[in-house]
């Protein structure tokens, strides 16, 4: 039985990773209907697209660490984030001015 468990255990460690329950999510707003927020491979305007977020249809954005830089007003800052969408996880940065806190699904 112990050796049941403990392979147990070690399925969920190695199975894939997932958006959590709770706070820690984001929501994008201030985008208009027709248009998107950009996901991008570094913290500024400086680097490529790697991801689009539409407002209203954009899946589990996960905020994956503090936003930064800290020296400068909460709008300004760029948030480090995995965006779920389906069976498909981009990893990137988008502008903190654009989105709102959420609890994940």
């Amino acid at each position: 039985m112990k050796r049941l468990l403990i392979a147990a255990g070690l399925m969920l460690v190695a199975g894939p990773a997932h958006a959590t329950s709770g706070p820690g999510c984001l929501i994008v707003t201030g985008v208009a209907a027709n248009d998107v927020l950009n996901m991008r491979a570094g913290p500024g305007t400086s680097h490529p697209v790697v991801d689009v977020l539409p407002p209203g249809n954009h899946g589990i954005i996960h905020l994956d660490g503090p936003c930064v830089p800290k020296s400068v007003k909460p709008a300004s800052r760029w948030c480090k984030v995995s965006h779920y969408n389906g069976d498909k996880v981009t990893k990137g940065w988008i502008k903190r001015r654009f989105t709102i806190d959420s609890d994940c699904p």
